[in-house]
């Protein structure tokens, strides 16, 4: 059996001649084993695994942030579609005024109009909206969210929060409009008459009650969508011609959310190339024409939710 003796710093083999022994620095191999890392070309192997994996996943994770988003956004205009029929069914069944108050530079307001097609009906939301909209301009934040306690359906909803998308435009209250159809502007050329919706057969174009809903029945009626930005008045499409009239504004990967007159929302994914693209400009065209076939698929589906029919 061979010994071993310490000495210093090494260790020799006792049995060995000086020549043939091997001394072994204890703090020298110790700091060795520091000084045999990665090579310069293996960091940047890792580095580029790191990047791939990234590159896979970041898609992925965005997705399912967004889709987290979209349902929040589902649920806010879900929210504000059932404090729509509370309010039908606390006011003999007569549909909440479907406009946004339109004064830009006035003090918050919801008044309550003593003419017209909404005489005696409140505003839903108040002045929450800048003359410069489409340029982003912005009212203060405080005078937004006076805005909108001061409306018809804050009585119903006093969460501030429930009024925007949470991927809506920073600094701005409210990203949901009321659809035309649902007692909105009276302004679509064949869709009044007066300060009445004219009916085409079993449907009514601009609905004052809910009762007047029944061809196509609610579920199919659309009440609010998500635009995701302030707009005045509420949202316009026409009705005897194929054009739209407010642009398609674009949300959530592609498409927009949407709710209906017996309570449900929805996710409506555009399939023409050419309303997602207008839909994404930073200043849409109004009125702007679809020229292909799922451009025009588009834009009809909104008419027929809008107005329950189409008038061309």
């Amino acid at each position: 059996m061979i010994d071993h003796e310490r000495k210093g710093t090494g260790c020799v083999r006792q049995g060995f001649t000086p020549l043939e022994g091997i001394e072994i620095s204890w703090p020298h191999l110790f700091r060795c084993s520091f000084l045999t890392g990665f090579t310069l070309i293996e960091l940047l192997v890792v580095i580029a695994i790191i990047a791939i994996l990234m590159a896979i996943l970041m898609p992925a994770l965005n997705r399912a942030r967004e889709q987290g988003r979209r349902a929040v956004c589902l649920n806010h205009i879900k929210t504000l579609t059932l404090c729509w029929i509370m309010y039908a069914d606390d006011n003999d069944d007569r549909i909440v005024n479907g406009e946004a108050y339109w004064a830009p530079t006035a003090t918050p307001a919801a008044p309550v109009p003593t003419s017209g097609p909404h005489r005696g009906e409140r505003y839903w939301v108040g002045n929450d909206c800048a003359s410069g909209f489409m340029q982003g301009e912005q009212r203060p934040l405080d005078i937004q969210i006076q805005a909108i306690r001061l409306g018809a359906l804050f009585t119903y909803c006093k969460t501030e929060k429930v009024y925007r998308c949470p991927t809506g435009i920073r600094g701005e209250m409210r990203t949901y409009s009321t659809g035309y159809g649902m007692n909105g502007c009276f302004d679509a050329t064949g869709t009044y008459k007066g300060n009445e919706g004219v009916r085409v057969g079993k449907t009514v174009l601009m609905v004052k009650r809910r009762t007047e809903i029944t061809v196509p029945p609610p579920a199919h009626r659309l009440v609010f969508l998500d635009e995701g930005r302030i707009t005045p008045d509420s949202y316009a499409i026409h009705y005897v011609k194929p054009n739209w009239w407010d642009p398609p504004f674009v949300r959530h990967a592609d498409g927009t959310n949407v709710s209906f007159a017996d309570g449900h929302s929805d996710y409506w994914k555009y399939g023409g190339a050419e309303t997602i693209r207008v839909g994404k400009m930073a200043n849409p065209p109004h009125h702007y024409a679809p020229t292909t076939d799922e451009g025009l698929a588009d834009l009809q589906k909104m008419q027929k939710a809008i107005w329950g029919r189409l008038g061309y």
